[in-house]
């Protein structure tokens, strides 16, 4: 293996011109809305105005009427509500959601998040007991799909539990009063894509239209309204800093979310906004993914998730500048912890380079809970195999796993259950507790599972597929407009990739203290065609590879088209995906 996982370039086939005819749109997003799947002007039409999703209705999800009457009763009741949810931006954002919605609602509610060091993932014993010493009614958000023991445990404490989760489901369910998952193989609806917080908020439309009918309820149908307009910011951050889908629902939400974002009134979440360099009016899902996110996620990582659950509930602006202060602390020093765990695994894995092995398993005590999954993302994107990162403790260690498209790292987790203490997550995340001792046999197991899944592919690296191939004349203000139409892009619909091929490196420099490359393109010259207009081009991370960038190469080039924003300017830029020589 070398040692970064060299790119293949998939340049996708070309619409049938028959389809351009019957598209009124520009050519180039018309082939980039073809290869996300849409055959016909109307599909075309529908995903352009957002307009697919918001026909759902949130009672199409299974358990979702018995989920609500039972709140509605614990609301006219006076119950004590408890919402326990997760550390991470996702779970934060659905408790934060779920407490509000609930509390505008009337109910008497509070949120309850485990701490990610001392009880890890998901509901435990010792919290539902205090849980049940306070409360009547149990909601989980973002978790619970596989607490089966815990749940038993709840009801025998008299708690009713009703179940919100997105992760993959088992194969049983816990033996709750609600569980709304719609992975569940019986629910109905087309929600299976939500993120935790997606499903938090269906279930809040559902209580806050079914409160607002009674007799007894404080808000009006113009409340509710009002309400669920406001909550959709919590909605857009939940579901891209969980990389959730944007196609279908999660567009919509998401697409309607940063409205809000963009003028929310939460005074904790401008004060993140501004601590992250960002302004009102510019928040966009690239801005969540790698601004706003990894701040929320610093606290749950390093220190206390209801750190950020308080940052998005507060309401008094000095409190929350305190707080983004401490997430802005925080998440430097988790770049600090991530980088040395980094240089630590990969000092483990370099001596498995040559073996080519179909996985790779690393584990320390020095590494922290809080960033193994972020180190298991970056020798995936680096490597191209799945890893998984272990804290390893002296009686119990947690691991975290990335994966790649071909590999379904959350079915292998069940191939080893019989070895786990707990585990749970999606095809490309997950994340197990497992006894210390057990790590040896379960280090072997995995890596048979993976070797047993990926050895019929040969070549095994990452895949670049290329929506269409350019000149240099046709990337303008005008096509970048164009493509806007797209936004919000992320995970599933991300922004179009292009193809240049043979044009000159006219200017070449490395930025960033050698970290990244800037480039300046043209056409290469004729003795009938003078070199076009230059473009510049940046080609971030990549300053390893800059001696291939040398001015006056002809090179081929994979991007993304975008605007470039400095000191008040703002020029057309190619962001470089990839660049090889030209053939």
């Amino acid at each position: 293996m070398t040692l970064t996982a060299q790119k293949h370039w998939n340049l996708l086939p070309v619409a049938p011109p028959a389809f351009f005819e019957a598209v009124p749109v520009n050519e180039l997003l018309t082939q980039v809305l073809y290869n996300r799947g849409m055959r016909s002007a109307e599909a075309i039409q529908e995903f352009l105005t957002h307009a697919d999703a918001i026909k759902e209705n949130p009672y199409r999800m299974r358990d979702m009427a018995n989920a609500v009457q039972r709140i509605v009763r614990a609301i006219e009741k006076g119950e004590t509500i408890c919402v326990y949810g997760d550390f991470d931006a996702d779970g934060v954002s659905s408790t934060a959601l779920l407490v509000t919605a609930l509390q505008l609602a009337g109910g008497k509610v509070g949120p309850y998040i485990p701490d990610r060091f001392d009880e890890g993932y998901g509901l435990n014993n010792d919290a539902i007991t205090r849980i049940a010493s306070k409360a009547q009614l149990l909601i989980t958000v973002d978790c619970g799909i596989r607490s089966i023991p815990e749940v038993v445990h709840a009801n025998q404490a008299g708690l009713d539990v009703i179940i919100t989760d997105h992760h993959t489901v088992g194969a049983e369910l816990p033996p709750a009063l609600a569980v709304i998952n719609p992975r569940r193989p019986d629910c109905p609806s087309k929600f299976d894509r939500l993120a935790g917080v997606g499903v938090a908020y269906r279930l809040a439309q559902a209580v806050l239209r079914v409160v607002a009918q009674q007799k007894w309820s404080r808000i009006s149908n113009d409340d509710v309204s009002q309400i669920e307009l406001q909550l959709l910011d919590l909605v857009a951050l939940g579901t891209v800093a969980d990389m959730m889908p944007l196609l279908g629902e999660n567009r919509s939400l998401v697409h309607r979310g940063l409205q809000q974002i963009n003028q929310t009134q939460r005074v904790g979440l401008r004060s993140l906004i501004k601590q992250s360099e960002l302004r009102l009016g510019s928040v966009d899902t690239t801005a969540i993914s790698f601004k706003l996110a990894p701040r929320i996620n610093a606290a749950g990582r390093l220190d206390s998730a209801a750190l950020a659950y308080e940052l998005l509930r507060a309401t008094d602006e000095t409190k929350a500048y305190s707080l983004a202060t401490t997430l802005e602390s925080l998440n430097q020093k988790r770049q600090v912890l991530t980088a040395d765990a980094q240089a630590e695994a990969e000092a483990q894995i370099a001596g498995q380079l040559s073996d080519d092995p179909a996985l790779f398993v690393v584990h320390s005590s020095n590494f922290e809970p809080g960033i193994v999954g972020l180190v298991a993302g970056k020798l995936t994107e680096r490597f191209y195999r799945p890893a998984i990162v272990i804290e390893q403790g002296e009686t119990e260690s947690h691991g975290s796993a990335r994966s790649i498209r071909e590999f379904d790292i959350s079915s292998a987790l069940d191939e080893v259950r019989h070895l786990l203490m707990r585990h749970g997550g999606h095809t490309r995340a997950a994340g197990f507790t497992i006894k210390s001792e057990l790590l040896p046999v379960f280090i072997d197991e995995i890596r048979q599972v993976a070797q047993q899944r990926l050895a019929t592919i040969p070549d095994l690296r990452p895949t670049l597929d290329i929506d269409a191939e350019v000149t240099l004349e046709q990337l303008n203000w005008g096509l970048l407009e164009q493509f806007s139409r797209l936004e919000p892009t992320g995970q599933e619909n991300p922004q179009p990739v292009l193809l240049l091929r043979k044009v000159q490196i006219a200017e070449s420099k490395t930025v960033g203290q050698g970290k990244h490359v800037k480039l300046g393109l043209e056409s290469v010259p004729t003795k009938k065609a003078p070199p076009s207009k230059i473009l510049d081009a940046v080609a971030f991370h990549q300053g390893g590879r800059s001696k291939w960038m040398a001015k006056g190469g002809v090179v081929d080039v994979v991007f993304n088209l975008e605007a470039n924003e400095w000191n008040g300017n703002r020029s057309l830029q190619l962001n470089i995906l990839d660049i090889r020589a030209a053939e």
